[in-house]
């Protein structure tokens, strides 16, 4: 009997950037979709067009990069969200208009201001104007999870009549548990008319650590597209995790009855790509995509792996990418080698100038590190897009002096605007003299609120990949820095951030919350 498709709908580059601090350049953002497109995500949602300039500009360029996947961009149910949406994804093959409303009688009354009549109206209003710019067109009952069933179903009803072809059932606020979410399909399909001309959705957010659970509840109660994001990145706890849902999917396919189009080899690298763009690393011991997912440490288990595998593994790591971490390059490699690995990476620098620039500094690197793999070059393709074509702020220097008994010392010269000041404290190590170095010159009224590090690859030479995450006037935004010198990653990663305080835009952010 032949399986029905899953529709796996990515929203890592919509709700995962809503994290704090994640947000993306425009070149991060196609790295991240191509990455997607190679692992046969069917659906890219590529952010809100309507959120700021820059977000249109990121969703239409992704629109004119990407052939196979679709293109998608949210849009509240508003005449100007609309079409903005429509316009951003207009150059892609496949595209879609993602709509959305909010149903529940608490987000009704205290946030829209409206009576349920008024929300049928608008939202049959917003399929009308979404249909002017593609026939794939998705409606979105926002807060489902805590809507009145009778309500939701008038309001599908009538969303279909006006020509939308996927409805969302989104769990806004994690409330859900699974039995009860797929009792609200099951009703949903059972009760909307013309239900089955259309591909029921669902998007569950991970408050109580439920949302690959009601999602994979609600696929056998009939949903047939999953919302979800690579490593459950998302605002709060996070989203039902693409790599559980896809493995869950295939490990378990005696149970259900449906398949997706997924690459998982590409599931590996798509986590540790999003991971080093974000700098939301990834706990050790995550499902799939953890660093533990597929050690054993017990002597039984070791024991029973190596008499046969599948004793205690339902998986492989192959499968799912684990092996695809090979050496790549080396000292002695060339341009054209090097070209050609970020070819094969997706990347696509966009002049000679650009590669000339990563070529330099791949050389460099390679000058450290012996051994050169995918995730460095990653690494520092990605401290390439985070550091701003013009630096407000720019390390020129650096000595960092820590020695037994003695306090640490740091002294920094910065270009600040293209002015050069010199800066010197000490601290309780290297990494907090060069901050407090730092901030003696700049006094940036920054508050730290988290400094990561996590090595790219096993070793001693092994990159440093730090994250600094910075909040300042209710903004927060994360710096990334890559070196084989934790200090040196570390300055990077602060003074990125600082260059992002500097020169982003705040952007609206109107969607509270599919």
């Amino acid at each position: 009997m032949k399986k029905d498709q899953l529709i796996i709908f990515d929203t890592t580059l919509r709700d995962g950037e809503q994290s704090p601090g994640a947000s993306m350049t425009k070149d991060e953002k196609i790295r991240v979709a191509r990455q997607l497109e190679r692992m046969r995500v069917d659906v890219i949602e590529a952010g809100f067009a309507a959120a700021s300039p820059g977000d249109f500009d990121s969703i239409n360029s992704i629109a004119q990069v990407i052939r196979e996947s679709t293109v998608c961009s949210l849009a509240r149910a508003n005449e100007n969200d609309i079409r903005r949406a429509g316009e951003a994804i207009a150059p892609a093959p496949r595209k879609r208009v993602h709509t959305f409303i909010a149903t529940s009688p608490i987000h009704m009354e205290k946030k829209l201001r409206m009576t349920p009549d008024q929300v049928v109206e608008q939202a049959v209003k917003a399929i009308g104007w979404a249909r002017e710019y593609t026939d794939d067109v998705e409606f979105s009952a926002e807060d489902a999870g805590r809507s009145d069933i009778d309500f939701l179903c008038r309001v599908f009803e009538a969303v279909i009549k006006a020509g939308a072809t996927t409805l969302n059932v989104p769990d806004t606020v994690g409330y859900n548990v699974p039995g009860q979410y797929a009792e609200t399909i099951r009703q949903l399909i059972e009760r909307v008319p013309g239900s089955d001309k259309v591909v029921w959705s669902v998007h569950c957010h991970n408050d109580l650590g439920l949302a690959v659970a009601n999602s994979l509840a609600a696929v056998m109660a009939g949903a047939r597209q999953v919302e979800c994001t690579v490593n459950g990145l998302g605002e709060r706890a996070g989203n039902a995790s693409l790599e559980e849902v896809v493995m869950a999917v295939r490990t378990r396919a005696d149970i259900f009855p449906v398949e997706t189009r997924i690459d998982a080899t590409q599931i590996v690298p798509a986590s540790k790509l999003i991971s080093q763009i974000t700098g939301y690393p990834v706990q050790p011991n995550k499902a799939i995509v953890g660093a533990n997912a597929f050690a054993h440490e017990s002597g039984i288990h070791q024991d029973g792996v190596l008499k046969h595998r599948e004793t205690y593994e339902i998986m492989r790591a192959e499968d799912v990418g684990w092996s695809q971490n090979k050496l790549v390059l080396g000292k002695h490699s060339g341009r054209n080698a090097f070209k050609s690995r970020l070819a094969e990476l997706g990347v696509v620098l966009e002049s000679e100038e650009a590669l000339n620039s990563a070529f330099a500094k791949f050389k460099e690197l390679a000058d450290k590190k012996h051994e050169i793999f995918d995730e460095d070059l990653q690494a520092l393709l990605s401290d390439e897009a985070v550091t701003p074509e013009t630096e407000h702020y720019k390390l020129t220097y650096s000595q960092v002096t820590s020695e037994t008994g003695e306090v640490p010392l740091a002294r920094l010269t910065l270009s600040v605007g293209g002015e050069e000041k010199k800066a010197e404290s000490t601290g309780s190590g290297p990494v907090d003299a060069t901050f407090k170095a730092i901030e003696s010159v700049l006094n940036s009224g920054s508050e730290l609120l988290l400094y990561s590090v996590n090595n790219i690859t096993s070793g001693t030479d092994a990159q440093g990949d730090v994250t600094v995450r910075l909040a300042k006037g209710g903004r927060v935004v994360n710096g990334s820095g890559a070196d084989t010198d934790i200090v040196i990653a570390s300055v990077k990663a602060y003074l990125n951030a600082l260059n992002r305080l500097h020169n982003e835009p705040a952007k609206l952010n109107p969607q509270e919350g599919v």
